[in-house]
This record gives structure tokens, sequence and C-alpha cells, in this order.
């Protein structure tokens, strides 16, 4: 079987961002598929090229079965709403062209966000009379409606056409969150599987050697809270910098926030501005040097703005945390609060509660035996329940039955 997937944000495990395709596209090639993705030469999470000129096509491969190619893409990614969009739309002229000259595809997998890339999927599943499987990972434009991103009343309506459209022409839709489910039903999707956001169990080995990372950026001796992941506007990371400031006095906690986006020059401004120098800001990783980072962590921090839409998702990092073995202070309520209640691998509080989160890390920097029980049942239930390896597994067989 041959696959083309078509995705903007694409990340291989050397960058730093979401692998989860990079992941899925090597179990794949494990069991003897091949796997061509188009993407950015932009980063998704950073906004920045990966070299000073942009080309119209660059090839990499990863092994014999998996090919990788970067479709020109409009810079400036993070510079305004308007930008972003331009930046969606050359990607979606561009990886249809070069859609068009891949051969022998068996199946086309579109993804989204952005959505936009969508439509280039359906198009060359079309075009080339194959199957096309479209794999939701978020629920756009209703997030992009609900932080108040998208407002005009025309872009809202045309953006929800779209969506309906791609749902109703897909063969299959795809889910990494059972919140998702009714939603997509509702709009007319006739069939939707879920294969839940997961994790490489075997990648986070919780016994892996944090001294090296600890002393590289001074946290001996430090109960390290970290954040990893976007500082974008749906992260509502102004709220664990107010938890920073109320914890100011507790010389052995620091926050750690790892990651990239639009919001962090100024979380960072804000943190210098009042003064915590119980905070530390790095730059992204790529998630190959994750375990050692995430080793280096006590507590770990996911939370989303209080929007009632966010409590559909299934946010990846939960489930890294999890398998690295480090308890969870969780500001999301919903499906993934249900995860983390019934793994007792963590702490959930009330989103934009800043007293709550300052509590929640008190409790665990305070109980260092109720942190490591609460890490050590984290991982034995996303090995259960969330291991990439079984979740890849279901994928291919849908697949498998699409392409039959």
């Amino acid at each position: 079987m041959h696959i083309l997937l078509i995705h903007q944000a694409f990340a291989s495990l050397d960058e730093p961002g979401g692998t989860r395709h990079h992941e899925l596209a090597r179990y794949l090639a494990m069991q003897g598929h091949r796997v061509t993705i188009i993407t950015s030469p932009i980063s998704y999470l950073t906004g920045k090229s990966r070299s000073s000129k942009i080309p119209w096509s660059e090839k990499q491969t990863d092994g014999d079965l998996i090919t990788i190619l970067r479709a020109y893409t409009y810079p400036s990614l993070h510079r305004s709403f308007a930008y972003r969009v331009i930046s969606f739309f050359s990607f979606m002229v561009s990886s249809f062209i070069i859609s068009l000259g891949i051969k022998n595809v068996d199946l086309v997998w579109g993804t989204s966000p952005p959505i936009f890339q969508g439509i280039t999927a359906w198009l060359i599943a079309r075009i080339k009379r194959l199957p096309f499987l479209f794999e939701v990972r978020d629920l756009w434009p209703a997030f992009a409606v609900a932080v108040g991103v998208l407002k005009n009343p025309l872009l809202i309506s045309l953006s929800e056409w779209l969506e309906t459209f791609l749902y109703r022409h897909a063969d299959l839709v795809v889910v990494n969150s059972p919140g998702f489910i009714k939603h997509i039903q509702s709009r007319g999707a006739s069939r939707v599987e879920l294969v839940p956001n997961g994790t490489d169990t075997n990648m986070f080995n919780p016994n892996v050697d944090a001294g090296a990372f600890k002393q590289l950026h001074g946290l001996e001796e430090k109960f390290v809270v970290l954040y990893a992941g976007a500082h974008g506007l749906s992260n509502d990371l102004g709220i664990v910098l107010l938890a920073a400031k109320r914890l100011l006095l507790r010389r052995d906690i620091i926050f750690v926030f790892l990651g990239d986006g639009k919001d962090k020059p100024a979380l960072q401004a804000q943190a210098a501005m009042e003064g915590l120098n119980n905070t530390l800001f790095l730059p992204p990783i790529p998630k190959v040097e994750m375990p050692s980072a995430l080793a280096a962590a006590d507590a770990c921090i996911a939370i989303l703005k209080p929007v009632e839409m966010y409590k559909t998702t299934y946010p990846n990092k939960v489930f890294d945390y999890m398998a690295a073995g480090k308890p969870v202070i969780l500001a999301i309520d919903g499906v993934i609060r249900e995860v983390i209640e019934k793994a007792n691998g963590g702490i959930p509080i009330h989103p934009g509660d800043p007293e709550g989160l300052s509590q929640a890390i008190l409790q665990l920097a305070d109980d260092p035996g109720l942190a490591q029980h609460m890490g050590y049942q984290a991982r034995i239930y996303v090995k259960n329940h969330f291991d990439r390896p079984i979740l890849a597994s279901k994928l291919m067989e849908l697949m498998l039955e699409m392409v039959a």
C-alpha cells in the first residue's frame, strides 16, 4: 500500500513540534507500506524556515519507504492572521501541483488543521480516483471562533461550509479525540472512527538520566514544573505566570517553559517585568531530545483557556508526560480530565485558576512520594491504553480496509 499524506504542519522526529504523523508513518513503513508526505519547509511551531531560501520542492527520505517532500509555503506564518491565511493557501496550491506527479498511490490522507490542505487531499483523491481519508485533529473553525480568532461572519460561514463539505465527501473521517465524534457526525460525516492521540512509551523511559539536562540549565536541587509545547493564544500560559508569582518565595520551585509560539516574547517580557526569577524559558527541542527534558521534570503542566469547546480535546503532550512517568497538573476539563482521573495520574484543576494551579504544585512539591506514585500510575495507564504501536495498528487496518 502506498499512502500519500498532505500535512503542512508535519514535524519529523529531529524537529520540534508534534511528531504523531512521523511515528505513524514509521510504523506503517515497518509493516512494508510506502508513505509519501508533502509538508512545508516552514516550522508550524516556530514559524521559521529550515533554510534561508525557501525552495519550490525539497526531498528527503527516512529509510526506503518514507519520502518527505517539502512544498513551497509563503513565510511569515505567525506575523498576522492574514499572513497565516496566505501561507495556508500557498501550501494548498504547491502541494496540489506536487501531488499530481506522485504515482502509484493507493490512498490519500488529508489532515486538519489547517483545513485548507483538506481540499488539496480531496481533490487529488478524486482526480486519481482513490480513497480519501480525512483526519481531524482540531475542530476548526469551531475552536477559532470560540477563542475569538475568527470573527467575520462571512469567513465563519465559508469555513463552516468547507468543514461540512470535507466531512461529507471523505470516505472515512478519523478523529484523535472521542470528544470530536458528535460534532463531526452532526455535520454529515457518514463514517467516523477514533484513533486517539497517544505516545511511544518506549521512547519515554522514566529512568533516563536527567543530570546533564539539569546541570545545563541550572535545575539541580529544584522541584521542576515543566510546560512543554506551543506558546500561543489557546495555551493560557499567563495563568502559569500568575501561579509562579504566588510561589516566588518557594526558592526550591522553578517553572520551565519549553517550546515556542506567537505569545512567547510577550510571556518573557511579562516574567521579566514582574521579577519572576523562578521562571526559565527554553527554546524548542527535537522530539528525540524530549525524553531527557521530561526526565528532568518533577511535575508537568497541561493547560488551555477555559473555553467550552476545549473540553473535547486530547492534547498530545498529556500522553507524553504520562509516558515519562510524571504527574500531570491538568488545567483542562472534559475528556482528557477523565483520562487523568481514571489513571490517578495527576491533579486536575479548573482552567483559568492560578490559585488552584499553585496549590496543586505545592501539594506535589511537599509530598514527593505522592508525585512519584501519580507518575507511576500515569505511565501504567498510558501504556495499557494509549501506546503508539497499538493505535498505529488500528489506523493501518482502517487504511487497508479502505484500499481493499
